[in-house]
């Protein structure tokens, strides 16, 4: 059945429709041979279409779930210790899906999985600088201070970060809740900062990734995305 090309490249998961149209207008997508042009219409099942010289995928659904990862779990599908991991969430997700980054064993929270390399990929580079949120429970001599330095520049194995946005929640009889939001993702960056601080971590769940919001979700389920946080994700594309 022939559908609009943009609609056919986006489906792929190759890329969102309206970067599909960019890529059209470019003169960069052709048809059997022929340069393809808005309005274009094309049969995926029959017609030969490459971008940039290189065969589409053929047209398919494109799974996009979010997973409330809890403490306990790796955020691997296949463990060589023999630890729980994150497949054992999911394996009743209708594709075989993959973790978008990584939480560690004792984080929870939002964690995106998919069976779309290309927008993984996309999602895990540093150049598009996608914030994460986390909500930190800590202990501390001195609050105001770790406050400070974890706004500060801070060297993290060897290189400077980014300063983080850190805001207090709410005080607890232990400590505090934090919030720290993070447009990097190096390894154990937020429990390494907690540690430059002078704080000690004893929960950590990330809240938001980008458009995405954990909000309700249950510990220990996934969700598909929907359609507006799907078309918010593939911006990044």
């Amino acid at each position: 059945m022939e559908m609009r090309l943009q609609k056919i490249i986006a489906g792929s998961g190759y890329c969102s429709r309206r970067a599909a149209e960019k890529l059209i207008s470019e003169g960069r997508v052709t048809v059997n041979g022929q340069i393809a042009h808005l309005g274009s219409s094309a049969d995926s099942g029959k017609d030969l279409i490459k971008i940039d010289g290189n065969p589409l995928s053929k047209f398919r659904e494109r799974t996009y779930i979010m997973l409330n990862k809890p403490r306990g779990y790796v955020s691997t599908m296949k463990d060589e210790r023999n630890r729980k991991t994150v497949a054992d969430l999911t394996r009743d997700v209708p594709a075989r899906v993959f973790p978008v980054g990584r939480l560690d064993l004792d984080s929870e929270g939002l964690l995106i999985m998919t069976d779309d390399g290309e927008l993984s990929n996309r999602l895990m580079h540093p150049s598009f600088e996608i914030k994460k949120t986390y909500h930190v429970s800590v202990r501390g001599e001195n609050l105001p201070k770790s406050l400070e330095t974890l706004r500060s520049k801070l060297v993290i194995d060897g290189s400077p970060i980014k300063p983080a946005i850190v805001k207090q929640i709410r005080e607890t009889e232990s400590g505090a809740v934090i919030s720290i939001a993070i447009s990097e993702g190096r390894n154990r960056q937020v429990r390494k900062m907690c540690d430059m601080a002078g704080l000690s971590v004893a929960r950590l769940k990330r809240v938001s990734e980008g458009p995405l919001r954990l909000g309700e979700l249950p510990v220990g389920k996934w969700r598909s995305l929907t359609k507006g946080e799907l078309e918010n994700l593939q911006k990044y594309r």
